[in-house]
């Protein structure tokens, strides 16, 4: 039965904390002790048409909420919930919200219709409630045209709760017919029309059939391209947003419609309201997204059935198309360099002609140099930033031939630009032009003369130096420049032409991080990702400056840790710069730590250094013990056994990281420095794996932890078995059987996307990774024998990974050296089975053949080790 929950609504909206509290508790007492009297009560007060809009609202808000959530295990606690529910509660509350969405109320039909979509995504995949679809597309014929809309808007949301396999193509069909019939020009009620455009977009994934019917097809792209054109601005939009989606689902039945769509983005891009017009573009946009796909994959491994053939769409286009791209350009807004979040006409168009030179390469040059030439010295600041927009936007894609000649005459304009240009617009983008030609134009990948030689490197310098002095957003921008700049130079061995300048550059930049202003257009945040990037690419000439920054680094995070009685806001921006001093400490560590000649004498500050870690952890803040975790993982690396010291007082953060669920990053990180210790400590790090593997394999059992962190975990049994060797040996009654379960499950997948195949091959890998170093770990041990009753085990997960035939080469690397590692360190014993094993030898063979280098060094090891062990 439903009580009266009007009142307990409305209060908990109200403006008094106190009697909000009160009203959130007795709602939530009514759910947990009536939760199908509760679901009933708030369905009522939807459907109702006495009650207050605002307690409808609320009613309707707190019923989606109890049917979904985000995470995944709360999602699925919440579907087997309803699914429990006593069947006559369930058909009343179904009842009550299919009424509503014939209520007068706009906002009550709105929120009865995610709601009834929410139930839907629960019911239908079950085989339950079939009536529903039947009873929605009877709405359609209704006069009332509040209701038709209502209804438009339910069938949208529902086809994006459920997934097209579960819906039938006779109930798929009618679906889009009421939808495309509802967009028809002929529909005179405006809502109704956008309410059908909107649910066009959600019900496209399940028109595969009918796109694949020409009479069909054409019908749809008419409706759609006739809403392009209605009077309203949202209908337009809405139509707009169906035809980007439909240019990444069914690019490959698009040929027959290019040049009218064309015809019509190039008006709305040329004179419609900025929301319909970014749309248009985003289309191009999207077309380029799908060819540099299927380009890549031709060149990569080119195929003749390849899935779709490559139209050249944008090719074809390249006439008309730049010319569009270029006008928009022209398009800026007076403070879009200061509003990190800007998108406008400008922007967007700069994209998406970076986009086309990725798909074109050299063909864009000749079209975009015209339009830079001219603009490129005019007084009005528009022309000169168009013209470098456009420039920096073609500089990905083209060959480095192509580009060259023009880079080394614009060099030198835009080096002064950014220097004498008297608008920061011009600065900015000519800035993020510079570095877009030391990202795409400089080090390793040019076989031409380089464009940055030792004549021209300290005017560059001066330059980018003096321009961090510059507002943030040019300032930022010039730090990116440089962050490219030094990338050139990871390469060039003790030669860098910046070791010269590198006292001068660590200072300029430290000078920035100290900027009064250093909180606006991420300036800070950029100046220690440049510093980060010059100490990761510098050279052992000029190791002992990098060491000099050790104290300094490290007596700003000290001066973060003593302040007190801090704001929110300080706080969070306190947080924030420990963060980056944490990611800086790293970067240093990793350098000087990795180097011979530095390394002794940069481990006099493992203990202050190490102290301060700890003291950051105080500090609740994830981001902060990620960037503290990668540090200290670093550390260890660099210190090796002497780093056994400070785990006593590291444990307990070591164990926190590993607890933390919620921010399953931090949880990830922490499984990847236990993976540091174990390489670094080796088997002094035994008297704390009991704790770890504890909690590893809790992490592994738990349905609350993010899938991505689990493959890390496997192949953390792997580093933990190698660090101990046979002690291993009382975790293998628990480790194995989830290795096991896990590996038979990996090996079954049928990944339905590339996103379920790579994780698949993540945990793959994760898995063999742990097998690996446990079979290593063992070798040589008189205990080798407790691994024998695994042995069949893991020889029919390599037979299954065989036999799939969907594995990447990294799994491929790592399958087949666990062949040779069971080979190793069974020695005889296995070799009986794998003789037996079906397809060991195809594997073997296959992996000899691979082109992956990796993959035949792997396999020639194991080659070996198989032949001992049968021969034996």
């Amino acid at each position: 039965m439903s009580l009266d929950v009007t009142p307990v609504l409305l209060s908990a909206q109200s403006a008094d904390g106190a009697i909000r509290k009160h009203a959130e508790e007795s709602l939530k007492q009514f759910q947990e002790q009536n939760l199908p009297g509760f679901l009933l009560s708030l369905s009522s007060e939807l459907a109702n048409e006495e009650k207050p809009e605002e307690s409808r609202r609320l009613a309707g808000l707190i019923l989606k909420n109890a049917l979904d959530a985000k995470e995944q295990h709360r999602k699925n606690e919440l579907f087997q919930r309803w699914l429990a529910l006593d069947a006559g509660a369930k058909a009343q509350i179904k009842g009550l919200l299919l009424q509503t969405l014939t209520s007068p109320v706009a906002s009550a039909r709105s929120t009865a219709s995610q709601v009834i979509a929410k139930v839907a995504g629960i019911e239908i995949p079950q085989k339950q409630w079939p009536e529903l679809i039947a009873s929605l597309l009877s709405n359609i014929h209704q006069v009332q045209p509040n209701v038709k809309q209502a209804t438009l808007e339910t069938l949208g949301y529902l086809c994006e709760e459920v997934s097209p396999d579960a819906v039938d193509q006779d109930q798929v069909n009618k679906i889009l017919t009421a939808v495309v019939q509802g967009m028809n020009a002929s529909e005179a009620n405006s809502d109704v029309r956008l309410a059908a455009t909107r649910a066009l977009y959600n019900a496209l994934g399940f028109a595969q059939v009918n796109f694949s019917n020409d009479m069909e097809r054409d019908y749809i792209m008419r409706v759609v391209c006739e809403a392009t054109q209605s009077p309203e601005v949202k209908i337009r939009q809405a139509a707009f947003e169906c035809l980007v989606a439909i240019s990444s689902t069914y690019y490959d039945k698009l040929a027959a419609y290019m040049q009218d769509i064309f015809n019509i983005t190039a008006k709305a891009v040329r004179e419609d309201q900025e929301s319909v017009a970014l749309q248009a573009i985003e289309f191009w946009s999207s077309i380029c997204d799908e060819e540099i796909d299927i380009l890549d994959e031709y060149s990569s491994e080119f195929t003749a059935d390849s899935d779709v053939p490559c139209f050249y769409f944008i090719k074809q286009a390249l006439p008309a198309l730049v010319p569009m791209l270029l006008e928009t350009l022209l398009k800026q807004e007076e403070d879009q360099d200061l509003d990190e979040g800007a998108w406008n006409l400008a922007m967007a168009g700069g994209t998406c002609l970076g986009l086309v030179a990725r798909t074109v390469g050299d063909d864009i040059v000749p079209l975009v140099m015209p339009f830079v030439q001219e603009n490129i010295t005019k007084s009005d600041w528009r022309q000169r930033e168009a013209a470098t927009y456009a420039f920096g936007s073609i500089l990905e894609g083209p060959s480095a031939d192509k580009l060259a000649p023009l880079v080394n005459v614009a060099l030198s304009f835009m080096l002064s630009a950014l220097m004498k240009d008297p608008s920061n617009h011009v600065k900015d983008t000519t800035a993020w032009t510079l570095g877009r030609i030391f990202e795409f134009l400089h080090g390793s990948v040019l076989e031409t003369a380089p464009i940055i030689t030792a004549e021209n490197c300290q005017q560059i310098l001066t330059v980018l130096l003096h321009s961090m002095k510059d507002v943030p957003n040019v300032a930022e921008k010039a730090c990116g420049a440089l962050y490219f700049l030094a990338q050139g130079y990871v390469d060039a061995g003790s030669a860098s032409p910046l070791s010269p300048f590198f006292q001068d550059i660590v200072q300029n930049l430290l000078m920035v991080t100290h900027r009064e202003d250093a909180g606006e257009s991420r300036l800070r945040t950029a100046a220690y990702e440049t510093l980060n990037e010059v100490v990761r690419c510098s050279t052992e000439e000029t190791a002992p400056i990098v060491m000099q920054l050790v104290p300094v680094i490290m007596m700003e995070l000290h001066q973060t840790l003593e302040a007190e009685k801090l704001s929110t806001d300080e706080r969070e921006k306190r947080s924030e710069l420990q963060g980056l001093l944490c990611g800086c400490l790293q970067v240093i560590i990793q350098k000087l730590g990795g180097m011979e000649s530095t390394k002794y004498s940069f481990l006099q500050y493992a203990d202050q250094m190490m102290d301060l870690f700890l003291r950051v952890f105080a500090c609740r803040n994830a981001t902060v013990h990620e960037e503290a975790m990668l540090a200290i993982g670093a550390l260890a690396y660099a210190a090796g056994p002497n780093f056994a010291k400070y785990m006593t007082q590291f444990y307990q953060y070591l164990e926190m990281g590993l607890q933390n669920f919620e921010e399953y990053q931090v949880c990830a990180i922490t499984v990847g420095v236990v993976g540091d210790l174990c390489r670094a400590l080796e088997d002094k790090i035994l008297p704390f794996c009991d704790g770890i593997m504890t909690q590893l394999l809790k992490d592994l059992s738990s349905n609350q932890l993010h899938r991505s962190v689990k493959p890390p975990i496997f192949s953390c049994f792997g580093d933990i078995a190698l660090a101990i060797g046979e002690n291993f040996e009382k975790y293998l009654i628990y480790a194995m059987p989830m290795l096991q379960s896990a590996a038979d499950l990996s090996a079954h997948t049928t990944a339905t996307d590339d996103e379920m195949l790579d994780y698949t091959n993540q945990l793959r890998n994760g898995i063999l990774e742990a097998y690996s170093g446990i079979l290593q770990g063992f070798k040589s041990s008189p205990k080798t024998q407790l691994l024998m009753p695994y042995a069949p085990h893991i020889l029919q997960f390599l037979d299954a990974l065989y036999n799939g035939k969907d594995m990447d080469d990294t799994v491929m690397k790592t399958a087949i050296g666990v062949l040779g590692d069971l080979a190793d360190t069974l020695g005889v014993h296995a070799g009986p089975l794998i003789n037996q094993s079906a397809s060991s030898k195809a594997f073997l063979e296959e992996c000899l053949a691979s082109d992956d280098p990796l993959v035949k060094e792997s396999a020639d090891w194991a080659s070996i080790a198989i032949t001992r062990a049968v021969s034996g």
